[in-house]
């Protein structure tokens, strides 16, 4: 359990380091990555904390957070 505790702040922490990168994105990259995260998270939760679940959902969530507010073409 212990463990469980020290990966989860390792991953937040590491999140959080990922995300403060994000200042030279254009905002269809931000949007991505935080769909990929958002994704990720519910695809653990959904998956019991399967890794395919996690990566599924990781994946769904960045193609759905690249085509939010997508410019017209």
């Amino acid at each position: 359990m212990q463990i469980k505790k020290i990966l989860t702040g390792g991953a937040l922490l590491g999140a959080l380091f990922g995300l403060s990168a994000c200042s030279n994105m254009s905002q269809q990259d931000r949007n991505t990555a935080i769909g990929a995260g958002v994704g990720a998270v519910a695809g653990s939760v959904l998956s019991g904390g399967s890794a395919v679940g996690t990566v599924g959902g990781a994946a769904v969530g960045g193609v759905i957070g690249n085509q939010v507010n997508k410019p017209p073409r």
